[in-house]
């Protein structure tokens, strides 16, 4: 569907064999993603590897999120964060139930498991409940709102003064001005500590900013980046690992607490294979197919990242329309989850499916691309799976789950927020059960 945005035409792409076209066989000519006031400000005018232009500087910065900063070894090393920030959790959850047996506010505890985890990792430490941890998660909520936000100026110019008018500039600014002033910061303190990286085996549990700054000091892998770089790569860290990870989460949950039949099979398996044991290995979670079905389920039926935007840099037929250069694409990964040409009784959620249904989510199989596909497929898959299945198994595993007041799971609202994720509208509250061994 061409449509025109203002005084831009914009290609709507809902089907699989036209996202394939674009993201694999044209993947080169579609390589750039579009531009706009709102992420120059942001993303630190193209320094960050989401959205700067596809060139020698991207591919650098790519390779480095691919080889240093989460490849599968780096990835492994970040184990035991995982397993302590879930035990938190966990924690948390036995306080309320032991404590008042009050409803968990479980979209707000995956918020903030996500953010743990992704701090951590980061910057070595996090920044929820000390020192100025409020007005980071303040600043990163209102960084992924504005990204999300429509510039009405980017499509037609002699309507930016709305913006002015309403703040909405005014607004970006400021964000834009205190999360450099936060990275500024670390990113100067990390420099100032003097890291020395050289003598620690490669694969370790380094953060991101300690890889980074040693890049920036010593040039250590043959590529060089400034300190917008840094800030620009962190950002995309934050705002891609935290929202996306908390989505999946909840709408896993919000899922299997609709359909009880299919929670009771999940914890059966974890259960079983753990045949009593407390603690989950990476070993155990290979095993939990059923598991695996579910997340699979979740990205297709709750699109964490509803629409894939490129910009075509030269004239090209796809699927026998002509499109022109300069046509923003926008894939809807919604509507391809969605799609009865891909998926049988595709309004149910029916994790079954992907038993028996050699299809990923890694960006080969077009019919789910909650990740991306082709060179601007996201580099942090792996990373966010691990936090995704890790905490989903031990949820099931250690609680059983209701809705508050006796309400029956079936009549759960699912109304969805929209935004660069897909939330949920409403917190997802839950009660939990102790579950013993």
């Amino acid at each position: 569907m061409l449509l025109h945005f203002g005084n831009k035409p914009t290609l709507i792409v809902s089907s699989a064999d036209a996202a394939k076209e674009i993201m694999k066989t044209r993947d080169l000519i579609f390589a750039n993603k579009p531009d706009s006031s709102v992420t120059r400000l942001l993303m630190y005018n193209g320094k960050d590897v989401a959205v700067a232009p596809y060139g020698e500087y991207w591919r650098q910065l790519k390779s480095i999120f691919v080889l240093q900063l989460l490849s599968n070894k780096r990835v492994q090393s970040f184990h035991s964060i995982r397993e302590e920030e879930t035990a938190l959790l966990v924690k948390k959850v036995s306080g309320l139930v032991s404590e008042t047996s009050s409803p968990v506010n479980l979209s707000e505890m995956f918020v903030s498991l996500a953010n743990d985890v992704v701090c951590r990792a980061a910057l070595g430490r996090k920044y929820s409940e000390e020192g100025n941890g409020k007005k980071f998660l303040y600043l990163l909520r209102e960084i992924s709102e504005l990204v999300a936000k429509v510039s009405v100026g980017e499509f037609i110019p002699c309507l930016s003064w709305i913006e002015r008018v309403s703040g909405f500039k005014a607004r970006v600014n400021k964000a834009a001005k205190e999360f450099d002033e936060f990275l500024e910061e670390i990113i100067q303190g990390s420099l100032d500590a003097g890291q020395d990286l050289s003598g620690k085996e490669n694969g370790s549990s380094e953060n991101f900013l300690d890889i980074l700054t040693a890049i920036y000091k010593e040039n250590s892998i043959g590529i060089s980046i400034d300190k917008d770089s840094i800030k620009g790569i962190l950002v995309d860290v934050f705002v891609g690992g935290t929202d996306t990870t908390s989505t999946v989460l909840e709408w896993a949950m919000t899922e299997l607490i609709r359909h009880p039949k299919i929670m009771n099979r999940l914890q059966n398996e974890v259960r079983g294979i753990l045949n009593g044991k407390q603690n989950i290995t990476d070993a155990d979670l290979e095993k939990m197919y059923f598991l695996k079905a579910i997340i699979k389920e979740t990205l297709r039926y709750h699109s964490s990242i509803p629409f894939l935007t490129r910009i075509a840099s030269q004239d090209v037929q796809i699927m026998g329309y002509d499109i022109a250069a300069g046509t923003m694409i926008i894939t809807n990964n919604w509507a391809m989850g969605r799609d009865p040409e891909s998926w049988e009784e595709p309004e149910k959620f029916q994790p079954e499916r992907f038993l028996n249904y050699p299809i990923d989510f890694r960006g080969l199989d077009f019919q789910l691309l909650p990740f991306g596909a082709g060179r601007r497929r996201c580099p942090g898959i792996s990373f966010a799976m691990a936090t995704i299945e890790f905490a989903l198994a031990n949820l099931v595993q250690k609680f059983d789950w209701k809705l508050p007041n006796g309400d029956k799971g079936e009549n759960l609202d699912i109304t969805e927020h929209p935004g660069i994720t897909i939330h949920r509208k409403k917190p997802l509250l839950a009660v939990a059960t102790q579950y013993c061994f």
